[in-house]
């Protein structure tokens, strides 16, 4: 099973292209989910778990891999479902996510599919704020027969069940600058709500005022339309901080497109992902991103605010 991962290193381009590739499973029940494949590690049967007294009630234990201790996410559990039972068929998805390893329990691992982002599609508002979902997509199943594929919000499965602690270290705001950052706008973007809030929240400790968009075409969209009004994009945001996967169009894409866009190719531009690796930062340079940031971290988010601050003061 692992065998279908061995190619992950040689997939890197798809990103700075527009497209993904997701590994579909199920959860023991018809629906059929997915994560990036970029966020995937491995792919084992379940090793023996340990049991850790007074964990999250989503935490299955704890699997010893090669020496290090992963904990280990009911992932079906975890996202509103019955929990996963003893008797069931289970797989263990090793992933990284924000500088972390932990597993998911899962049903049958089924294959991987390479896709585009333009046929990424966020899920129906109609569903409400407490959904598990990043996205949905279809894919063919056999001949003329097509199911919907629901893309895992991770971020959001995570933040419940760890606390992320949003505090900024003493002595890492800069005072002589923090005076300069009331009123000043941010432009997030991201798919995933519990990020965008993450990001938020940090922002807003320091005065800043934020602008969300949930996805790379409407961050374009909006910054497209400041410049037809003929106003200056560095006017009206202090600089973008932008999630690399996300529906219609990823962040790579947008970076892309802003920086062969005359009007607005100056724009500070950060991209905070937690996506790990390092092509990360060959796509940070061949887009053009000023900085990248392994996300969530408060502080290197604060640091690259007062960073660009530093420049325009």
């Amino acid at each position: 099973m692992s065998g279908m991962l061995n190619s992950v290193d040689q997939r890197t381009q798809l990103v700075g292209e527009n497209r993904l590739e997701l590994l579909l499973f199920k959860l023991n029940t018809t629906q059929i989910f997915a994560i990036n494949v970029f966020k995937v590690k491995e792919i084992l049967k379940v090793p023996a778990l340990t049991k850790l007294p007074g964990s999250h009630h989503h935490i299955s234990g704890v699997a010893s891999l090669r020496g290090e201790s992963v904990p280990v996410i009911d992932l079906r559990g975890a996202i509103g479902m019955r929990p996963m039972g003893s008797e069931e068929e289970t797989n263990l998805i090793i992933t990284e996510y924000n500088r972390t390893t932990q597993g998911f329990l899962v049903g049958q691992v089924q294959n991987i599919i390479n896709t585009t982002w333009a046929d990424i599609q966020p899920p129906p508002k109609t569903v409400g704020r407490n959904n598990f979902l990043t996205a949905l997509t279809q894919v063919e199943v056999e001949p003329n027969t097509t199911r919907i594929v629901e893309i895992i919000d991770v971020e959001k499965v995570l933040a419940d069940i760890i606390d992320y602690d949003i505090t900024i270290s003493e002595g890492v705001l800069d005072e002589r600058l923090a005076v300069h950052m009331h009123g000043r706008k941010v432009l997030i973007v991201d798919d995933s709500s519990t990020a965008r809030a993450q990001v938020r929240n940090t922002l807003q400790q320091l005065g800043l005022e934020v602008i969300e968009r949930s996805d790379g075409r409407q961050a374009l969209d909006l910054l497209k339309s400041w410049c037809d009004e003929g106003k200056n994009v560095n006017d009206e945001i202090l600089l973008m901080i932008t999630d690399a996967e996300m529906p219609e169009m990823d962040g790579y894409r947008l970076t892309h497109e802003v920086r062969n866009d005359h009007r607005m190719n100056d724009l500070f531009i950060t991209l905070n992902t937690s996506l790990s690796g390092s092509f990360n930062d060959a796509m940070v340079q061949k887009v053009g991103c000023n900085r990248f940031i392994s996300k969530f971290q408060p502080d290197l988010i604060v640091g690259v605010v007062q960073d660009r601050l530093a420049e325009i003061i």
